[in-house]
């Protein structure tokens, strides 16, 4: 196939917004009982029950995002086109796909009407959410399209729920972090912004979701090699300056291509490169413990006598143990034993697998030395660090930190490479979210509905009528069964209203609020 006959342009340029839904939401506006006019629904957290430690409540973050990404499919992908082009696409598509001859006259009255008529309320973005509490509200302005509220359930779904979610759990490294700081380290509170650095891209499904994900690490977090997250922040949040930062840094083909006996060479030809500024090198190529006891100690005044930080990158075995030591062992007249179970010295160490008992800051310290600030902690030498890059979990994080406290050493001498193995591990049921409809209106009359599965936990329960939400962040509430009158007031705010954007948000208005 030559170039000439692909078209490179990409999918959501393109694509009929009424194919991005489930298949059967396409017979469901005929199923709504006659005389239906109105349909309001919200989009709420049901559950954390399958969420990481730590994450009670859920950070408001990506509506924006989804409803420009949104409008921009409706308007270029439908309004802007031909009527008779789309609709008959649709007509086409969706008879093919029921097996019946579909009525696409209600599509044509919504092309002839030129924009969604929908509102769209949200929670300010950058704000903390109980569970149960709806982050968004959408309802019908338009008496004719009662069917577009619930329509456009699998596209919010599918576009909101994982920058919630990432946004949620980087915001609980972020407490968790600045806890740890606080403990250890209570003068160094600008090193939290960079120690949780999103490394995610290579493992996660897509570009679309690397996005939508990385995003929500950068509320919490300023570090993150993730670079269309650049993108993002300007398109969908109108972000300035610097949206995320990152360092040089080496991998392992640099670190092989310079082969296995030159490792040292390897890092002192760096130097001459970047002889000021941190400076990132993987350390487990090959032999780790080598590199942190036998070459730093080899480049140690080259690395003293830097402008800068050399950063060495561990990122294979046990994070917690690679960092911080084995636990299950003892020294006894200098010599290093394992402990049985009983905790006594059981078996005499070998000299070779000592380091790995002591950790990477350990054997850092013994090297290059530090400060102990004023509250006790060891805090390396400016010129020297240490980055985790692989498998890191806010559990994983709680008990690194909690260890190197442990062993006297403040919880600022590690920086976290936060992956795909905390970002990409989540579904949609990581806090249950779920776009119901709790409103509706027929003949004039207005009904309160409800979901109540009576095979369910309550998990699955829904609100009932339309809802009004008050308080602020961390202390939302959900009033239900309010009158029209009272649902136009509370927390939640217009987005969107009639192919209009209303109470636009920025990033750095986002991140104001998380970054504590």
């Amino acid at each position: 196939m030559s170039n000439q006959s692909i078209n490179w342009q990409l999918v959501s340029d393109i694509i009929n917004p009424f194919l991005l839904c489930d298949g059967y939401k396409t017979s469901h506006p005929p199923q709504y009982p006659d005389g239906t006019t109105f349909v309001c629904s919200n989009f709420t957290p049901r559950s954390n029950k399958y969420a990481p430690q730590g994450c009670e409540q859920v950070v408001s973050f990506g509506q924006q995002m989804t409803m420009i990404e949104i409008h921009s499919l409706f308007q270029y992908g439908f309004f802007s086109k031909p009527k008779n082009v789309v609709c008959q696409e649709i007509k086409r598509e969706y008879s093919l796909l029921l097996g019946v001859n579909y009525d696409v006259s209600r599509i044509e009255r919504l092309h002839d009407l030129g924009y969604l008529p929908i509102e769209v309320k949200i929670l300010e973005e950058g704000t903390l959410v109980p569970i149960r509490v709806p982050v968004l509200t959408i309802k019908n302005t338009h008496p004719d399209f009662f069917w577009v509220t619930n329509f456009l359930e699998t596209i919010i779904s599918n576009l909101l729920w994982k920058p919630m979610t990432s946004a949620t759990i980087a915001h609980s490294y972020r407490k968790l972090l600045s806890y740890w700081q606080q403990k250890t380290d209570i003068g160094r509170a600008w090193f939290v912004d960079w120690q949780a650095h999103d490394f995610s891209m290579r493992g996660m499904d897509g570009i679309g979701p690397s996005i939508t994900s990385g995003l929500g690490h950068a509320t919490s977090f300023m570090g993150s090699d993730t670079l269309p997250v650049i993108n993002g922040a300007r398109k969908y949040y109108n972000a300035q300056g610097q949206v995320i930062g990152t360092v040089p840094a080496t991998e392992h083909s640099v670190m092989c291509a310079g082969k296995k006996d030159d490792e040292v060479e390897t890092i002192r030809r760096l130097f001459t490169i970047y002889p000021t500024g941190i400076l990132g090198v993987v350390a487990d190529t090959w032999d780790l413990w080598k590199v942190c006891t036998q070459h730093v100690r080899t480049l140690k005044n080259e690395i003293l006598a830097r402008d800068g930080k050399l950063v060495l990158r561990p990122d294979s075995g046990n994070p917690v143990d690679i960092i911080c030591g084995h636990k299950e062992f003892t020294i006894v007249d200098g010599k290093y034993y394992t402990l049985d179970n009983r905790f006594m010295p059981d078996r005499l160490i070998e000299e070779k697998d000592i380091p790995a008992c002591k950790g990477v800051i350990e054997l850092l310290w013994e090297v290059f030395g530090g400060t102990i600030n004023d509250q006790g902690y060891k805090v390396l030498d400016t010129h020297i660090g240490a980055l985790y890059g692989d498998s890191i979990t806010i559990a994983r994080a709680e008990e690194i930190c909690q260890r190197l406290a442990d062993k006297g050493f403040a919880s600022t001498n590690i920086v976290l490479g936060v992956g795909s193995f905390t970002y990409q591990f989540n579904t949609r049921d990581t806090f249950g979210f779920a776009m119901k409809a709790t409103f509706v209106i027929v003949n004039g009359e207005e009904r309160e509905i409800f979901k109540d599965p009576i095979t369910d936990d309550g998990t699955k329960k829904s609100a009932t009528g339309l809802g009004k939400v008050i308080g602020e962040s961390g202390t939302y509430e959900l009033i239900e069964k309010v009158s029209m009158a009272e649902e136009k007031e509370g927390a939640l705010k217009v987005l969107y209203r009639d192919g209009e954007f209303e109470n636009i948000t920025t990033f750095e208005e986002i991140r104001k609020k998380l970054i504590i």
